[in-house]
């Protein structure tokens, strides 16, 4: 279980150190990152542990499934964007897609039969409200027959507020769905228009009222620091005034300029972006000030009022982390529908076609559109185990991992213990005689102290591909 001292004043994070440890960096929503999927596993592989799943099931019963589903039309480019997406006005489009999304579900209960229990369940993308209310509530029946919604099960969505309305977000929960999630990213004007996303704070918070009106169990709302013509003043007022709103949930990014993997980035002109010390900033005076808000800061981008379930699976321990961030949902398989997904089954991740017409020519021939995963390994699934358990507990016992993977810690990982040192020296984490906890002040650095685990980062060629810590 985490301690309760997991929330020193924010403001007293010293500037020195989070520049230091201002470098690329996973956010481990999975272990191996996606990064290290290989084309060896395609839709042979898929079934096969579809298969695995269905057999184990039938023998000793299996745990409530997850889905998600990726919708990938927006109708205007955002430029800081590195989703898998499809920039269109023709919302006919969706229909099209609409019927690939049916034939991939057959294919799966194909596979695993049909009514499997459901605990979770998310609509991204893209621009999930791209979609009409008809075809919502045609997606939605679809994934009905197919599996079973369990009575508590999560159903979120993410939503776009210049592509909603008070009656959308009503017909949404008439759907079923009990938390939303709002790309806000910034309030301030100019910062708007040079990312291309301009929004208004009272459109907003009209939707955010309406949301709370309609009971939505939980909402969420998603910013992103060091975009351009961000400055450490602008982003303060942005932050004042999402905690004025008090979504139940805030997920705070770090925007990571990477125009040479990201087409639509290459409309920001460099010179606009705020320099790393601003971006440290930024960084440091949100954290105060969404603590000074009461918010308790979940880690690694989350934040949740105290009431709401993120915040207390974390006092409790149970915190868990999917491909959508932290989850109170306990550990499950997930099964990833629609073009670009990632799901997991078993000891195994995979990811469909990242373009409409190799998702589709998939679908005709009655395929898993399945093009490319990994098989973990056994030394994948010990470090697993032990990077999601600094990244959710925030604490590596040492006993449970040695019974689980049967290996002596210490000599396991001699060399992961060495380098954990140097933070240790830090303040970021206790190495004990029975585990490895992270501090107070190293919880918001756990990125850092998970990457140590982390096999595939050994050179800084490999940690490149990702956004950076700060």
């Amino acid at each position: 279980m985490i301690r309760d001292d997991t929330q020193p004043d924010a403001a007293l994070l010293p500037d020195a150190l989070l520049r230091q440890l201002d470098r690329p960096g996973p956010r481990y929503t999975s272990y191996p990152t996606a990064d290290r999927f290989v084309e060896a596993f395609g839709p042979v592989q898929y079934r096969q542990a579809l298969h695995e799943r269905a057999q184990g099931a039938r023998v000793g019963g299996a745990p409530p499934l997850s889905l998600y589903v990726h919708i990938p039309f927006c109708e205007s480019v955002c430029y800081y964007c590195a989703c898998n997406k499809v920039i269109t006005k023709h919302h006919q489009r969706s229909a099209e897609y609409l019927d690939a999304i049916d034939a991939e579900i057959a294919l799966h209960v194909a596979e695993l039969g049909a009514g499997k229990p459901v605990s979770q369940l998310h609509l991204g993308g893209g621009t999930p409200t791209f979609l009409s209310d008809a075809e919502l509530a045609r997606l939605m029946d679809s994934l009905r027959r197919a599996f079973k919604l369990a009575p508590a099960a999560e159903v979120s969505i993410e939503v776009d507020p210049r592509t909603a309305s008070p009656e959308r977000l009503r017909h949404l929960a008439e759907l079923g769905f009990n938390r939303i999630s709002f790309g806000i990213q910034d309030f301030d004007a100019d910062v708007q228009r040079a990312v291309h996303r301009v929004q208004s704070y009272d459109s907003v918070r009209a939707l955010i009222e309406a949301a709370r009106e309609l009971n939505f169990t939980s909402i969420n709302a998603d910013l992103i620091y060091g975009l351009p013509r961000q400055t450490p003043a602008s982003f303060a007022r942005t932050i004042a005034q999402v905690g004025a709103l008090r979504p139940d949930r805030i997920a705070l990014y770090a925007y990571a300029h990477l125009p040479e993997r990201f087409k639509p980035q290459r409309r920001i002109a460099v010179a606009d972006l705020p320099p790393p010390e601003h971006r440290v900033q930024m960084l440091g005076s949100a954290i105060a000030g969404f603590i000074g808000h009461g918010y308790t800061y979940i880690g690694m981008d989350h934040f949740a009022l105290a009431g709401d379930a993120l915040a207390v699976a974390k006092r409790q321990g149970r915190l868990h982390r999917n491909f959508q961030g932290y989850s109170t949902q306990p550990d499950c398989d997930l099964i990833g529908l629609g073009v670009s997904s990632i799901g997991r089954i078993g000891a195994t991740y995979s990811q469909n076609a990242k373009t409409l017409p190799e998702y589709y020519d998939a679908m005709r021939q009655g395929q898993f559109a399945t093009v490319r995963g990994l098989a973990l390994t056994r030394d994948d699934l010990v470090r697993r185990a032990v990077i999601m358990a600094l990244m959710c507990q925030g604490r590596v016992e040492y006993e449970s991992i040695e019974l689980a993977h049967l290996i002596d810690m210490r000599s396991h990982f001699a060399a992961e213990f060495e380098a954990l040192q140097s933070l240790a020296d830090r303040g970021l984490v206790e190495i004990g005689a029975d585990a490895i906890e992270v501090t107070a002040t190293g919880w918001y650095f756990v990125r850092a102290v998970a990457m140590v685990f982390d096999h595939n980062l050994r050179s800084d060629q490999a940690r490149e591909r990702f956004s950076r810590i700060i």
